[in-house]
């Protein structure tokens, strides 16, 4: 079973910029999409964005398209969540998750297609 664990979540202020990471543990990261996801109190957990397991495909929710970028570095096992221009509304727990199978395909943003996740990190924003 794959370990993930998140860092770099912490409290900033509105338009500031933070990066979120998730390290994995085994040999075959590569051959898994990876997502994020996130959840704030009282709400249901909702897609951020998701990777291929080559890197080169990527999709994001609506909510955060244009202010996040997803990336991963295979050699490390790790996929990272840069965030710009955060909003309050940005506020939640940020969790990572390892897709069961290397495409995003038609179900990238369904949370029910992971089967890995991580304990998650929070990220508070500050208005």
């Amino acid at each position: 079973q794959v370990q993930l664990v998140e860092s770099g979540g912490g409290l900033v202020q509105a338009g500031d910029s933070l990066r979120v990471s998730c390290a994995a543990s085994g040999r075959t990261f590569s051959f898994y999409a990876m997502g994020w996801f996130r959840q704030a109190p009282g709400k249901e957990r909702e897609f951020v964005s998701a990777v291929s397991g080559s890197g080169t495909s990527t999709i994001y929710a609506d909510s955060v398209k244009g202010r996040f970028t997803i990336s991963r570095d295979n050699a490390k096992n790790t996929v990272y969540l840069q965030m710009n221009s955060l909003k309050p509304e940005d506020t939640a727990v940020y969790f990572c998750a390892r897709k069961r199978e290397i495409a995003l395909s038609y179900n990238g943003r369904d949370k029910t297609s992971y089967d890995s996740w991580g304990q998650g990190t929070q990220v508070t924003v500050s208005s």
